[in-house]
């Protein structure tokens, strides 16, 4: 008579488990799949915060003590947009593959910019040298930057952060920075402009400059 061997109950229990586990498992990645990753929850004030402290951290590292805050730069300020906060995941592949894709409501995207003015070309790519020896230095990582004229910038990110710090030149003297947060789902509660979007606190970077 053929005698028949039988797992152990500790091995047959490990391999249900483990079955179990790898099927969940399967089951989460494919609904992740089809309804797309969820967009993190972060409060849109206390995120134009954090920017603004990572441009103030640049404004210091260039040291441009006599250069001017040019306040009639286009795009300065603050703003919390969600034009590019794309839907996720392929129940929505018909608005990702639009020739304008609709933004998520509820999800935007942080930045803050600025711009110095009575800065020449040559005191600005001292600057953007010394910036980036100090910024590294701190533990800041260059992401990108570009040397060639009219064309001139350096893109960091800050240690231990997602978020996104450029500084590039203009023509005409002149100096952006400017830092970006990614897409984040703001929570219930958060107080909304005319528009729907997130109001977002006046900017202070460089407060040097700005009194």
């Amino acid at each position: 008579m053929t005698q028949r061997h039988h797992r152990p109950s500790w091995l047959r229990n490990i391999w249900k488990a483990t079955a179990t586990g790898l099927l969940v498992t399967g089951v989460v990645d494919c609904g992740r799949l089809w309804s797309g990753e969820p967009y993190p929850v972060a409060d849109p004030v206390a995120t134009s915060n954090r920017l603004d402290g990572y441009t103030q951290t640049a404004y210091d590292a260039l040291d441009l003590p006599n250069a001017e805050l040019d306040n009639d730069s286009p795009g300065a300020g603050a703003e919390a947009r969600g034009d590019g906060c794309h839907y996720r995941g392929l129940r929505h592949l018909g608005k990702q593959i639009s020739d304008s894709p609709p933004g998520v409501p509820g999800v935007v995207s942080v930045h803050t910019e600025w711009a110095l003015k009575g800065v020449p070309e040559a005191e600005a790519l001292a600057a953007m040298r010394r910036a980036r020896e100090e910024l590294t230095r701190q533990g800041w990582r260059v992401t990108d930057s570009m040397n060639k004229p009219y064309w001139r910038y350096l893109v960091l990110k800050p240690s231990g952060s997602d978020d996104e710090v450029r500084i590039w030149t203009y023509p005409r003297g002149r100096l952006k920075v400017a830092a970006y947060a990614d897409c984040a789902r703001y929570p219930p509660g958060t107080r909304l402009d005319n528009l729907d979007a997130p109001v977002l606190p006046r900017q202070v970077a460089p407060t040097q400059l700005r009194g």
